[in-house]
């Protein structure tokens, strides 16, 4: 359990002590402040969590430039942004699928630090439908940075390693990314395009 929610538990335990207290005169004194101190607790509280930041994020998702293709998909491919492209710093990753892939797609960067970082929304896994899959992709690097987007197709098992990594993260609030050889043996390589970011990045998520 992550800090911040432990801080929203204790805001909403101190408004609970505070109102029994206000029935009884004597903790009047006793109740007002835990009122108050919980008040704040639950809003520093939720303005430092995902409950809002994935709102305020949300709004700043851009899309980068998108490859026409031509003729039937016949393989998981990335379609936006393109090879070369300079991006912002949270972006919406967008590609296609042929309809009989059963596998989850993730979206991986290995930016200078030679780190891999899986990608996710709320869903974790690229949200698929109909051939296309998308999901949100995020860059904490300075102007200019060169980075590796990689997309692999993955199955539960490896799915599920992602996932539950992303979440100790998140937890720690510490992304420290992942080596190669910690990647699962059951993502495989699918496609890789090289991106640069155009803003300065760092300290923006």
């Amino acid at each position: 359990m992550s800090t911040k929610i432990i801080i929203l538990i204790i805001g909403v335990l101190f408004i609970i002590i505070a109102l029994i207290t206000s029935k009884k005169q004597s903790s009047n004194k006793l109740g007002i402040p835990l009122g108050i101190l919980g008040v704040l607790m639950m809003i520093y509280g939720s303005y430092s969590s995902d409950l809002v930041n994935y709102n305020t994020q949300i709004e700043q998702v851009s899309t980068g430039n998108k490859l026409i293709l031509n003729g039937p998909v016949n393989a998981v491919k990335v379609i936006s942004p393109i090879d070369k492209d300079s991006v912002d710093c949270r972006i919406l990753t967008m590609g296609v699928y042929p309809e009989s892939n059963k596998n989850d797609i993730w979206v991986l960067i290995r930016p200078t630090d030679d780190r891999y970082y899986p990608q996710s929304d709320h869903t974790n896994t690229s949200y698929k439908r109909d051939g296309e899959w998308q999901v949100v992709t995020r860059f904490g690097g300075d102007l200019g940075e060169a980075y590796d987007l990689i997309i692999y197709e993955a199955d539960a098992k490896s799915s599920s390693f992602f996932s539950e990594t992303i979440e100790k993260w998140k937890e720690a609030d510490d992304y420290p990314g992942l080596k190669l050889e910690e990647l699962p043996s059951g993502a495989t390589e699918v496609d890789r395009i090289k991106i640069y970011t155009r803003k300065n990045c760092r300290g923006v998520f």
